[in-house]
């Protein structure tokens, strides 16, 4: 199948083996990648902000923009194609401050705590991740492998 690409404030599951999920710009965005190695399926989730209370008319349209409601809606998706959740691996990657020299919005560490509290709330573990600083983020899932690879300025690693 190729390259799906996820843009900002959306998601994609699959169960397609030779696909790969691919999401740029992750700035103050948080991107999860989650994949099932048994069921060999796997979503990316690139959301925006942290709580849909910021606006609940837009979480209503785009649910993927928000942490407490882009996160539910990729985890039953994957259920849906047959993942377990005890199996999942969990990468994230994004949360940088961004246009934020001060720190006074603090976009990126707002998102990240928020599904930090989620994962908790649910026992799901984060296996990876590259989040924080101040450098935008390519992040790469292989459906076929799991691997999760960050791609930012001069630097490209596998989390």
């Amino acid at each position: 199948m190729g390259q799906l690409v996820v843009d900002i404030a959306d998601y994609a599951v699959s169960n397609d083996v030779d696909a790969t999920l691919i999401t740029y710009s992750l700035g103050s965005c948080i991107g999860v990648c989650v994949w099932d190695p048994v069921a060999r399926v796997g979503g990316m989730l690139h959301y925006m902000l942290p709580e849909s209370s910021l606006s609940p008319e837009k979480a209503k349209s785009n649910p993927a923009m928000f942490c407490d409601t882009g996160v539910p809606l990729l985890f039953r998706s994957l259920y849906e194609l047959g993942a377990v959740k005890k199996r999942l691996v969990v990468k994230v990657a994004g949360g940088s401050q961004l246009l934020d020299d001060k720190g006074t919005f603090n976009i990126g560490k707002r998102n990240y705590l928020a599904l930090r509290k989620i994962f908790w709330k649910n026992a799901i573990m984060i296996h990876g991740e590259d989040v924080g600083g101040s450098v935008s983020r390519t992040v790469r899932l292989h459906l076929g492998t799991g691997e999760v690879v960050v791609r930012s300025r001069n630097r490209e690693v596998a989390i």
